[in-house]
């Protein structure tokens, strides 16, 4: 996939956000249909919600991030 910046027009570089979780265990973010659900044991409730991995991209001219939750090719 290749972006241009929509601030400044610039090629935007591919990339990624690292998500620190407990005990600095290093993991990609996901995204998760619907509304945040309280879960006793684990945080949220996901069940079988779609969950995506996020892409994000940068601008190295102002530094813009766009991120996005594409669904792989099959």
């Amino acid at each position: 996939m290749q972006l241009n910046c929509v601030k400044c027009g610039k090629e935007m570089e591919a990339g990624f956000i690292i998500d620190r979780g407990h005990g600095q265990s290093k993991n990609l973010p996901v995204w998760v249909e619907g509304v945040p659900e309280p879960s006793f044991w684990c945080g949220l409730k996901t069940g079988e919600r779609a969950n995506l991995e996020v892409q994000t991209f940068r601008c190295p001219a102002c530094g813009l991030l766009e991120s996005y939750a594409i669904k792989p090719a099959q």
